[in-house]
């Protein structure tokens, strides 16, 4: 019986030191993207996807994270959402420095995530601002999304990259709302013949991305559910849902690339266990 206690106790704090680890580390995972709509690309494009920052800082006003940008040397910088907290006082400072550097590597276009969204639609709940937020990345050169579009060319082919807010119900735990893709066609307007790139936050909703006509879905909202299993994936959703099907990672399905990052902060629940942090790097080439 000792000898049993003692090895819980030995993994237990291995366990404890791997999670304090993976708090203050990230990785860089980098994924090749092909789709047959980029088959007249003449050379290789690479995106830089930031998502769930959480107002945490790798080194000393993000230096760390802002250093491994500027090595991919990016053709853009896609922000998925929830790069604040809407906990009440927690000040986004520190993080709008740090966003504010990143036009000048290139072009940068942000979606809202639901911390972002309630801040914007609760107003009086919070003393954060969401107003001076979005006024303070526009002014440093950031285009935000708010279920909107914008499009680039890339050797003629045309990319439109979609910021997507879907109701806060569908946030909800236990008892969120399913959202279809009529919903989504509501907000954003309906797909054409470009390169469809949807910032969507919540991954949950995945058939109704795909079905208004995504090329590429990006999201992120799950933190990599905790705690990774190899094999399987994440273990809990915020929402509580037991084993997400996409809890992070490239998944492809049909014409569909869907990218989910394991995000780059936590909040409320400081746990991450085999599930490091990550900043994903997107690699487009000709199929």
């Amino acid at each position: 019986m000792k000898t049993i206690v003692m090895i819980i106790l030995i993994l237990l704090v291995l366990m404890i030191g791997e999670n304090l680890r993976e708090l203050h580390y990230f990785q860089v995972t980098t994924y090749q993207i092909k789709s047959g709509k980029l088959k007249e690309l003449k050379k290789t494009r690479k995106i830089v996807f930031l998502s769930d920052l959480h107002n945490c800082s790798y080194g000393k006003d993000n230096e760390e994270l802002l250093a491994a940008i500027m090595r991919e040397h990016p053709n853009m910088i896609l922000i998925g959402g929830d790069m604040l907290v809407r906990a009440d006082g927690c000040s986004y400072e520190q993080t709008l420095k740090f966003l504010s550097k990143l036009p000048e590597i290139c072009e940068v276009y942000c979606a809202n995530g639901n911390h972002e969204q309630k801040l914007k639609e609760y107003p009086e709940e919070y003393e954060q601002s969401y107003e001076d937020y979005k006024r303070r990345l526009v002014a440093a050169g950031i285009h935000l999304l708010e279920n909107e579009s914008a499009e680039v060319c890339w050797d003629d082919i045309r990319i439109k990259i979609t910021g997507l807010e879907i109701p806060l119900s569908g946030y909800e735990r236990f008892r969120a709302r399913r959202v279809e893709q009529e919903e989504v066609e509501e907000r954003i307007g309906l797909s054409d013949s470009a390169y469809q790139i949807l910032l969507a936050h919540h991954p949950a909703y995945m058939e109704a991305y795909k079905a208004w006509g995504a090329d590429l879905i990006l999201s992120g909202h799950y933190h990599g559910g905790v705690a990774q299993i190899p094999g399987i994936g994440g273990v809990i959703a915020p929402d509580f849902r037991l084993f997400p099907r996409y809890s992070g990672g490239l998944y492809e399905e049909n014409d569909a690339a869907i990218v989910v990052s394991k995000g780059l902060g936590t909040h409320s629940v400081p746990v991450r266990l085999f599930n490091p942090a990550e900043l994903i790097v997107l690699e487009f080439g000709e199929s």
